[in-house]
């Protein structure tokens, strides 16, 4: 299940956000309130995790040379 971070909407000035993390479904909905406090929330949107495959090149991207550094890390260098 993933885990979804979630804001709470201030309600005034100088009201700071309150951030929790909350384990859902993906195939519930978004939270509208916060659980704890009944103040409304949106979800933050974040990067995610990206995959990476060794000799893969995305479509119109051009080669790099092998070799490099030697530690397999694909820098190029």
């Amino acid at each position: 299940m993933p885990t979804y971070v979630y804001e709470t909407i201030p309600s005034g000035k100088g009201t700071k956000p309150r951030t929790f993390e909350l384990k859902q479904s993906m195939k519930d909905d978004a939270l509208t309130h916060d659980p704890e406090t009944g103040d409304p929330v949106h979800r933050v949107v974040s990067g995610g995790y990206g995959f990476v495959s060794p000799g893969y090149e995305t479509p119109g991207t051009t080669s790099r040379p092998s070799g490099g550094c030697g530690s397999g890390c694909g820098c190029g260098a």
